[in-house]
């Protein structure tokens, strides 16, 4: 069986985002992947053809103002040419975002995430965890800290680098990362043998 090929498409202003796409980019390499890690405010004709010919597109950004940052949102509408041809039509697709804040309205970011894949016909994958530290016996270093399900969700403080981006909040990218390239070969098996 091929490997999957999971490309990962963010937009990382101060790099805390870029931590995280080296992150889902680990843990879908440590599943079996092949990945491309494609920073969307200077891609390229050839990244775009990769894009094309990937099973899964992982989303990610910052989220700024209660979105998704402006660089991802010009790539976003540049996508529209993929729309009209179905380019990216039944591939797999999910995402990432970073704030300084633990709410900052990340939710929002991943729904606009889960919105461009919709409207390119692509299959949502969401993060498969329950949420950590929400009960008394929770500490801050469990895996889905700040109780995500759509998308890997982190924060890191506003005022510190990217070193300070949250060990927990890497290993659920990574999570992410892995169910991407999990669900990606089921949903290649699956069309193999249809």
């Amino acid at each position: 069986m091929t490997s999957p090929v999971v490309s990962i498409a963010y937009h990382s202003g101060y790099g805390h985002t870029a931590v995280l796409a080296e992150a889902v980019r680990d843990g879908a390499a440590e599943a079996g992947a092949t990945v491309h890690l494609i920073k969307v405010d200077g891609i390229t004709d050839a990244e775009w053809e990769l894009l094309d010919a990937s099973d899964a597109i992982v989303f990610g950004s910052p989220t700024y103002m209660g979105t998704a940052s402006g660089a991802f949102h010009q790539f976003a509408e540049a996508t529209s040419k993929r729309w009209f041809g179905d380019a990216w039509l039944d591939k797999l697709a999910a995402g990432f975002t970073n704030s300084g804040s633990k709410s900052g309205d990340k939710l929002h970011t991943l729904q606009f995430f889960q919105t461009l894949a919709a409207q390119h016909g692509m299959t949502w994958i969401n993060l498969g965890l329950k949420p950590g530290w929400n009960s008394s016996v929770g500490s801050e270093n469990d895996l889905n800290r700040l109780g995500f399900f759509s998308g890997a969700g982190a924060q890191s403080p506003s005022d510190l680098g990217p070193e300070a981006v949250h060990k927990a909040d890497i290993a659920t990218a990574e999570h992410l990362g892995r169910r991407v390239a999990t669900t990606a070969r089921v949903f290649l098996a699956g069309k193999a043998a249809a």
